[in-house]
């Protein structure tokens, strides 16, 4: 069964995901909800699509109703604000000191060689330019808000440590790898 439109979504929402809708079924696809995220002036991977779905849905599923899409369509509006807040010189790339100060305004702090490997893994040069395009932002985005809340569930003092067992970590992290 389908999920419903969330009170006051924004008529163009609403209209966006029933073009995607094309079967008419009440559920988007990976690939539908691709092309109504691309229609809007910026393509987005199949994988940033899928850690997005992941995110909205937590599972493995690859559909999405009115009220994920909704969720997901009102997030990219936030996250393409803080990518052009961030974005100093107007490079339309976030470098890694740009991309600290936008995750710390989200409330994640990143460091050192974590910070590093995250703009070496999300830059589509494969590490080359040392900085990464607004889809990559959002995938890199997710990566650390998904991975920082499934860590912080078994971090229940608040300390810094968490203690998993193996296939409690596999669980964890794997989403996140093969999205």
């Amino acid at each position: 069964m389908p999920s419903i439109f969330p009170p006051g979504t924004d008529p163009t929402v609403m209209s966006c995901f029933q073009m995607a809708d094309q079967d008419g079924s009440g559920f988007i696809d990976d690939k539908e909800l691709q092309k109504a995220l691309s229609s809007y002036n910026q393509s987005f991977g199949l994988r940033t699509v899928h850690l997005l779905m992941y995110l909205f849905t937590n599972t493995n599923i690859r559909t999405i109703g009115p009220k994920e899409f909704t969720a997901v369509f009102y997030s990219l509006q936030n996250w393409s604000a803080i990518f052009e807040r961030f974005d100093k010189d107007r490079s339309g790339k976030i470098d890694s000191s740009e991309l600290r100060e936008a995750l710390h305004s989200l409330g994640y702090a990143v460091y050192g060689p974590v910070l590093e490997l995250l703009v070496s893994k999300f830059d589509k040069t494969g590490g080359l330019n040392k900085a990464i395009e607004y889809d990559n932002f959002i995938e890199c985005c997710l990566t650390v808000k998904g991975l920082t809340e499934k860590f912080k569930e078994k971090d229940i003092t608040y300390s810094g440590s968490a203690t998993f067992t193996y296939d409690s970590f596999m669980l964890t992290i794997l989403p996140f790898l093969i999205a």
